[in-house]
C-alpha cells in the first residue's frame, strides 16, 4: 500500500471529509477511473475501500479498521446513506461511487491485457465471475480465481496462489468488511499489487447468486432497500443504518449547539 494519495504528480489531491470520525473521499467516477489507471501504470502497491454507513459503524467500535480507513489510498463514498450525512453534517458528497459497479466500471475501462485475480466468495462464485467478466470484456485476462478464507492461518497458501499467477493488475477480494480489507492491508506488503479492492458481495451479483438492482432502483439510490426486500434475512446489518442516521443526528445536533455557544460567547 502506497502512503501517497497520488502517483502522478499532474493529478489534483483528493478531497477528503470526516463522517462521525471516519474517512470518505469526495471523488466522482471519472476520478476514481483516472485514479486506479494511475495507481496501475506506477506499479507500486494500493489499497482501495468503499466506505458506506456499514463501514462508518464498523469504524466506531473497531480501532484497527478505522485506522485502516484513514490510510489506504482511495475511498470513494459507497451508499446514499454517506450523501444524506454529509450534507446534514454541512459536507458534500458530489458522487457515489457504489462499489456494487466499481468493478463492471473497471472492465470497461480496463486497458487490453490487464491481468485480474479473483479472490473470495462461496465455492465456486469467483470462477463463474471469471467466465462471465471474459465474456464481457474482451481484452480482459483473469490469472487466477479462488475462494479460500480470509483468517490469517491462510495466508500463505493464498498467497503462494496469487504470486503463481502473477503478474497481476488487479486483486478484487471478496469476503465482506472488515475482512477482506484487513486481509489485503495483511497481505500486500508481500504481494505488492498495483490495485487491491474488497468488493464485498459484488462477486454474488455478477455470477446471478444475488439479483441485481433494476436501473431504476439505482438511479433513486435505493439499492440498500432493495437488497433488503429481496434477502431478509440482511435485517440486522440493515439495523445498522438506524444506528448511523441516529449518530449523525446527534453530532450534528452538538455541532449546531456548539456554533451558538460560540456566537454567543463572541458578542
Amino acid at each position: 500500500m502506497s502512503n501517497q494519495t497520488d502517483t502522478d504528480s499532474t493529478a489534483s489531491p483528493v478531497r477528503r471529509i470526516a463522517i462521525l470520525g471516519a474517512r470518505v473521499d469526495d471523488v466522482t467516477w471519472d476520478e476514481t477511473l483516472s485514479q486506479v489507471d494511475r495507481f496501475i501504470k506506477s506499479g507500486q502497491p494500493h489499497q482501495i475501500m468503499t466506505p458506506n454507513p456499514e463501514f462508518i459503524m464498523i469504524a466506531q467500535r473497531d480501532a484497527a479498521f478505522r485506522t485502516l480507513l484513514d490510510r489506504v489510498d482511495l475511498a470513494p463514498a459507497d451508499g446514499i446513506g454517506l450523501k444524506w450525512a454529509a450534507r446534514v453534517l454541512g459536507e458534500r458528497l458530489r458522487e457515489l461511487v457504489p462499489g456494487s459497479e466499481l468493478v463492471e466500471r473497471l472492465g470497461d475501462a480496463a486497458a487490453g491485457g490487464q491481468r485480474w485475480f479473483l479472490l473470495g466468495a462461496a465455492e465456486g462464485v469467483a470462477a463463474a465471475v471469471g467466465v462471465e467478466l471474459r465474456r464481457r470484456y474482451g481484452g480482459l485476462q483473469i490469472a487466477g480465481v479462488w475462494s479460500g478464507a480470509p483468517g490469517p492461518e491462510h495466508d500463505d497458501e493464498l498467497c503462494a496462489r496469487i504470486e503463481a499467477a502473477k503478474p497481476v493488475d488487479v486483486l478484487l477480494v471478496a469476503y465482506g468488511a472488515p475482512q477482506q480489507d484487513l486481509w489485503i492491508a495483511r497481505n500486500q506488503p508481500r504481494l505488492r499489487i498495483p490495485v487491491a479492492i474488497g468488493v464485498g458481495g459484488t462477486f454474488n451479483f455478477i455470477a446471478g447468486r444475488s439479483r441485481r438492482p433494476p436501473r431504476i432502483v439505482k438511479r433513486l439510490n435505493l439499492i440498500w432497500l432493495f437488497r433488503l426486500i429481496t434477502e431478509p434475512w440482511r435485517w440486522r446489518r440493515q439495523l445498522a443504518l438506524v444506528r448511523f442516521a441516529g449518530l449523525v443526528l446527534r453530532e450534528a445536533a452538538v455541532r449546531s449547539v456548539s456554533a451558538q455557544n460560540t456566537g454567543t460567547r463572541s458578542m
